[in-house]
């Protein structure tokens, strides 16, 4: 197995299961202000005792209670009525954004590299994926891939994120891990100063498997080579109903998980991500924000650098296979809900996520930056380039610079900064 056993061990203690409905039953009459007051202090009583696991306070069922609540959607026009309790959501979102973050809304430049659509996988709702030789398909050439990293760098990008398909002939001399490690090195030489964001959990296992290695051997090979931190993608939704439905060939909810633990332990930050908006439902939201919870806090715990942002996925279905968008009825996200689960996520995951990203590619620029006002204080990057979501049917276009995401703050009355991919400032930014 290419997981160390004490991780995929952990992994199915930390993962958590859907909510069953009576652990709702008796936070689902209170009030919205009674409810938040419970969450909050289920939030303080988890702070207080480290150890103590999620199944043993009331967040499963404050959780459950909170996604699954008929919040009416907003009235017609621009007023907001103070008084709704979508309202109230919000305020309560960005109150707490503001105290755990300030008002400061930060944005890294950095250069979106999708080095390959060939892929063996085949998720239900992936338009990204090629056969080689199929229309559409390719692999960049590490020479391109270094010269995107050069003009990257002479844009002022700080971070270069590598993601790609599962592509079964990524490998050099035979080995899927020398060809990564390679492209690593190769990219460092280009551009030395940018941090290397790179190969999502999938990829990781994937990498493992294919060359009958250790995920261990994997990491330490690549973090050798130069890998900065890790995208949390692939998670989708962390509960196996769904991920049956929608992406049976990848990962496991639990081994995604277990990746992760595996990443932290080699003192390597991820994102955490959620896909949201097609076939899951409350009680699958609430399992897959607990596991990220569960996860964090023991990050915290033994010292490691665990999740540096949460970032909310709207599912885009424009191009999805039809049987999917059928079954969940909009090509495009809808941006009430997915702003009213932003709120939700930016609550429920409470002190342990102080960084929490729009998808402005999914959502398109304004509707991010109005997420600025539900909970979230970053705006992603700048990308320079972005393919997979895009080619999903998304329009949020494939870049933003500086400038737009600055006057999008800016536009909220909202003081501005650039950051590093883990928030630190750039030494250019530093007076």
């Amino acid at each position: 197995m290419s997981l160390a056993p004490d991780t995929w061990e952990q992994a199915g203690q930390l993962l958590q299961p859907p909510p069953p409905a009576a652990a709702a039953e008796r936070f689902r009459a209170l009030s919205l202000a009674d409810l938040l007051d419970a969450l909050e202090a289920t939030h303080q009583q988890l702070a207080a005792r480290p150890g103590l696991p999620l199944q043993d306070s009331d967040l499963p069922g404050i959780a459950l209670a909170l996604l699954e609540r008929p919040f009416l959607p907003p009235a017609a026009g621009p007023s907001q009525e103070l008084g709704s309790e979508r309202d109230q959501l919000r305020h309560a979102a960005d109150t707490l954004r503001h105290r755990l973050v300030g008002d400061t809304v930060t944005y890294v430049v950095n250069r979106n590299l999708n080095t390959s659509n060939h892929c063996v996988l085949r998720c239900q709702f992936c338009a990204f994926r090629r056969e080689a030789g199929e229309p559409g398909a390719y692999r960049l050439p590490p020479e391109e891939l270094e010269r995107r990293a050069e003009e990257a760098c002479r844009s002022g990008a700080t971070e270069l994120c590598l993601q790609a398909a599962l592509d079964p002939d990524a490998r050099l001399g035979g080995s899927h891990l020398a060809f990564a490690a390679d492209l690593l090195r190769r990219l460092r030489r280009a551009a030395p100063d940018l941090h290397l964001h790179a190969f999502s959990p999938q990829e990781l296992l994937f990498i493992a498997e294919r060359d009958g290695v250790s995920l261990e051997t994997v990491l330490a090979e690549l973090q050798a080579a130069g890998l900065g931190s890790v995208p949390g993608t692939a998670a989708e939704v962390l509960s196996d109903a769904v991920r049956r439905l929608i992406c049976p060939e990848k990962l496991s909810a639990r081994a995604w998980v277990a990746v992760i633990l595996q990443v932290h332990r080699r003192g390597l930050a991820s994102t955490a991500t959620l896909m949201a908006g097609h076939v899951e439902g409350a009680a699958d939201r609430a399992a897959h924000l607990l596991s990220l919870v569960a996860i964090q806090r023991q990050a915290r715990r033994l010292g490691l650098p665990g999740f540096s942002e949460f970032v909310l996925l709207p599912f885009v279905g424009a191009m999805a296979p039809a049987p999917l968008r059928r079954r969940v009825g909009r090509d495009q996200p809808d941006p009430s809900a997915m702003l009213l689960l932003t709120a939700q996520v930016r609550l429920l995951l409470g002190p342990a996520f102080p960084h929490h990203q729009p998808s402005w590619v999914k959502l398109t620029l304004p509707v991010a930056a109005e997420a600025l006002r539900w909970g979230c204080d970053d705006l992603g990057g700048t990308l320079m380039e972005e393919h997979i979501t895009t080619m999903a049917g998304a329009l949020g276009g494939i870049r933003q610079t500086p400038a737009a995401l600055r006057a999008a703050a800016a536009r909220l009355g909202r003081p501005v900064r650039e950051r590093t991919t883990l928030y630190g400032r750039p030494l250019s930014a530093i007076p």
